[in-house]
């Protein structure tokens, strides 16, 4: 196991037992190894530590007005990112995935650093929120956190915590209007900026042709479509992507297993759940004195989780080998859940972001990252990332051809094949599988009629011999008893013809289908 942050005080052990699963999360994202990934997080915990230093002194000794900072969980994240800049700049830039590294040199990445009034509107509309408002936007929208949680966690009312959040996201939808209106533009995207702003105030709204035709070619103008329309849900990629950039959506799409894996596919809405306590003052003390105990557990489901990289070709085998990719902190006798078959959100909206799980937003920023780094054929890890084009709304779900057990006997199992996103060159799927007899541990074996290539998969790990595909359980999920489910999703590619994949087994046993 590597060595943790060793916090050094109250305020530490908070950011500690807080936020270090998802800087763990994200460094694993951005590296080539787990142990990469585990230096990485210390690092950049280190320097976010020191910046939260810096805001509380400064504001100390100026007039008393609030320090404008981000939240803790993705000012962490953006430190992962300078870090990982730091090391690209030292010639550490090997440990470090290749996609990112390309985004360090592009001009996307530049704007980070550039001036404030060209950075992403949803970096500087965060920034502008009161940091109470803004901690609960994050923990609710990006880190996929049950809202009565949310709200103890941060000492606010479970019950008045709904309303507080519309509230929060409007304000956030005001801050992001007005900073695109400061921002520098063309005439030409000055004379649509207050269409666009009534455009996205209603759901029942028609987007006008050549609006969208302006928001397909501008990037700018995107990234603010995304942050002014609140409905359609792709606020949380509109965040993930503004703030911390490169990887946004793939860190959502873990936030959002990591949380299911916690807490279980349905959201808890009372007091109590989830194991948290009733309400009462003085709960947001205990509550963070429960997650710093649980938090190597934590970072160990983090990991768990991942989206697994594998596949053929000699770059594959450099940047994420099985032998490289090593647990980096030990997940302890987890309990076995069951993820169900979780689905992928889908929207109309516009996002930037340089991550790789697909979600329904688009941008036109990011397509020269993809020709840069190539598709699954460049012998580089593919972007499953549908850059520089509309994703496709989630498909019907689907299944293989029905099946039943030899002999007529009783099947040994049930799968079913769920598709979701899919984009001209890749797709997203879930497998769940029903298991009549108990399991201490599982392997589902499947076969892509078609060339499928599975790129990145999540609650099992992946290997593919030709077109013949094997997930084998997490360490945390193997224990199944009899009726029921394990489920995991995965990323692939397809070209041509997209058909559901057959001969489904489970530990070598046909499942029936259909």
């Amino acid at each position: 196991m590597p060595d943790l942050p060793a916090p050094q005080d109250a305020t530490e052990t908070a950011l500690f037992s807080e936020c270090w699963d998802a800087v763990l999360s994200y460094a694993d994202l951005c590296t080539a190894g787990s142990t990469a990934a585990a230096q990485l997080a210390r690092e950049a915990f280190a320097q976010g530590i020191r910046e939260v230093r810096e805001a509380e002194a400064s504001a100390v000794r100026g007039t008393g007005r609030r320090s404008s900072r981000l939240p803790r969980i993705p000012l962490l994240l953006a430190a992962v990112r300078a870090t990982a800049a730091d090391w690209e700049d030292t010639g550490q830039g090997h440990r470090l995935d290749p996609d990112l590294r390309l985004w360090l040199h592009s001009g996307q990445a530049a704007r980070y650093t550039g001036p404030p009034l060209s950075r992403p509107v949803a970096l500087r509309g965060l920034r502008d929120l009161q940091q109470a408002d803004a901690e609960l936007l994050w923990l609710a929208e990006a880190e996929s956190l049950p809202l009565p949680l949310a709200a103890r966690r941060l000492g606010l009312d479970p019950a008045t915590a709904a309303d507080e959040l519309a509230q929060v996201r409007h304000l956030f939808r005001d801050r992001c209007h007005r900073n695109h209106l400061d921002s520098p533009m063309d005439a030409e995207c000055r004379s649509y900026a207050r269409l666009l702003d009534a455009v996205t105030r209603s759901p029942a709204a028609d987007t006008p042709e050549d609006l969208s035709r302006h928001l397909a070619t501008c990037v700018r103008c995107a990234e603010a479509a995304a942050c002014l329309r609140l409905h359609g849900g792709g606020l949380p990629a509109a965040l993930t992507g503004g703030v911390i950039g490169w990887g946004g959506l793939a860190y959502l799409e873990r936030r959002r297993r990591a949380t299911e894996a916690r807490f279980g596919p349905g959201r808890p809405d009372g007091p109590g759940a989830a194991g948290v306590p009733a309400d009462g003052p003085g709960r947001t003390r205990a509550v963070r004195g429960g997650l710093m105990a649980a938090a190597v557990l934590v970072s160990g489901l983090a990991l768990t989780v991942s989206l697994l990289q594998f596949g053929g070709g000699e770059a594959d085998s450099a940047t994420r080998s099985d032998a490289d990719r090593e647990a980096v902190a030990d997940p302890g006798p987890y309990p076995p859940v069951d993820p169900g078959a979780p689905t992928a959100p889908a929207s109309d909206t516009a996002s930037p972001d340089g991550g790789k799980p697909p979600a329904g937003t688009t941008s036109d920023e990011h397509a020269p990252d993809r020709s840069a780094s190539g598709a699954a054929a460049a012998g580089t890890r593919p972007d499953p990332e549908p850059q520089g084009s509309t994703s496709a709304t989630a498909s019907p779900p689907r299944t293989a051809p029905p099946r039943t057990a030899p002999s007529g006997e009783p099947a040994a199992c049930h799968a079913t094949y769920a598709p979701g996103n899919q984009w001209p060159d890749g797709f997203q799927a879930t497998m769940t599988v029903t298991t009549a007899e108990p399991l201490d541990t599982w392997r589902v074996a499947f076969t892509f009629r078609d060339g499928q290539r599975v790129t990145q998969m999540w609650d099992a790990e992946a290997s593919q011999q030709g077109s013949r595909v094997t997930a084998t359980a997490a360490d945390y999920n193997r224990t199944v008893p009899a009726g029921g489910k394990l489920a995991f999703g995965f990323l692939a590619s397809w070209t041509g013809k997209n058909s559901p994949p057959t001969d489904i087994t489970l530990n070598g046993r046909s499942c029936a289908t259909g």
